[in-house]
């Protein structure tokens, strides 16, 4: 490899959350970083939402490193809210960051990394990948799923209630986005709830709040004082539209049918149903893709220790759930591996 013009100190993939938050703790350093940014404004994945959603945390618990989000007009801050949060955010510490650039391929030669991207090739010395899952969705396989000539999206794709009033509606997906997605479209539209098993809702006293305490016990490893049962990021948390739903009675879940057919589905004891649309609240991978010419994802994970990368030691891995830190993928948890990152990298080049 010819040995290229500039070379960064380190540059970071990806610019929301997690990204921000590592570049918040690198910019206290004289490192030359740069944030390669695949959108064309702020937001990272939350441009990629659907329009009502609300965070399960209140304002000063939904805050990244070094500034807290300004209180919200409501209990829970809304999706814009927190867009124009990460927008202030950025335009408070001034970050360097390049906007419309898509990486494709992450390559590493004599210790430097090539990093080749719609707007040209960059070179670093590390590299922080921080893109997060949106642009990877799940969809698991289910038999047939071809055969069904209904609407079919995930709910990355989902905005709002527009196109399904009147129409029936499968949502399946037993988690915060399928709870939310239901309770709204169930107000427009018939609708019937598949899980793989019955959903837990939180009790109405907890939110995110009780996830950022365990986030922060888990990174001071400390023991829990009491016998508290410990709140999973799984579990369905009362924000105003669940209860709404709760109260309306709309959460009879069902278990999964057996299988598609072109109008709708197949259930368990063999009677069919149809569906207008079918909506997968099924969850996302790690968008990794770019990582691939470096040979080290294995089953959807990178080796890591903390958030680096055991084979290349000069790359980590930020934001993408529990692997790279406890819940390093929610807005209370990434602050905490953020920092650990940035010291590492720091102690890299000795500053």
């Amino acid at each position: 490899m010819a040995i290229p013009n500039k070379i960064f100190d380190c540059i970071i993939i990806g610019g929301g959350q997690a990204g921000l938050s590592v570049a918040y703790f690198l910019k206290r350093s004289k490192l030359n970083y740069l944030i390669l940014d695949a959108e064309g404004n702020s937001g990272g994945s939350w441009l990629h939402t659907w329009d009502s959603l609300k965070l399960f945390s209140p304002s000063q618990y939904s805050s990244l490193s070094g500034w807290q989000m300004p209180e919200s007009k409501n209990e829970y801050p809304c999706r814009q809210e927190f867009i124009d949060y990460l927008k202030a955010y950025e335009k408070r510490y001034n970050f360097s960051i390049q906007r419309n650039t898509k990486v494709t391929k992450v390559k590493n030669k004599d210790g430097i990394f090539k990093i080749e991207t719609n707007q040209g090739n960059f070179y670093a010395e590390t590299v922080v990948s921080a893109t997060g899952t949106a642009k990877n969705p799940f969809i698991p396989s289910f038999p047939k799923r071809k055969d069904y000539q209904g609407v079919q999206l995930h709910s990355v794709d989902y905005r709002n209630t527009k196109k399904f009033k009147g129409k029936k509606i499968l949502v399946i997906g037993g988690g915060n986005s399928g709870a939310q997605i239901l309770a709204e479209l169930s107000k427009v539209a018939q609708t019937k709830w598949v899980t793989l098993e019955e959903p837990t809702f939180l009790p109405e006293e907890i939110d995110g709040r009780y996830l950022f305490q365990q986030a922060n016990s888990s990174y001071f490893n400390e023991k829990k004082q009491t016998e508290e049962k410990e709140v999973s990021l799984s579990d369905i948390v009362q924000v105003e539209i669940v209860k709404n739903g709760l109260k309306r009675n709309i959460y009879d879940a069902l278990r999964p049918f057996d299988s598609f057919y072109k109008d709708g589905v197949i259930w368990q004891d063999g009677e069919k149903e149809t569906f207008d649309a079918v909506i997968w609240c099924t969850g996302f991978n790690a968008n990794l893709k770019h990582l691939n010419p470096l040979g080290i994802i294995k089953n959807g994970h990178i080796e890591t220790k903390n958030t680096r990368s055991i084979k290349y030691p000069k790359l980590w891995l930020v934001g993408y759930g529990n692997w790279t830190g406890f819940a390093s993928a929610t807005i209370y948890g990434v602050g905490k591996t953020a920092r650990n990152t940035a010291k590492e990298i720091k102690a890299h080049f000795d500053v």
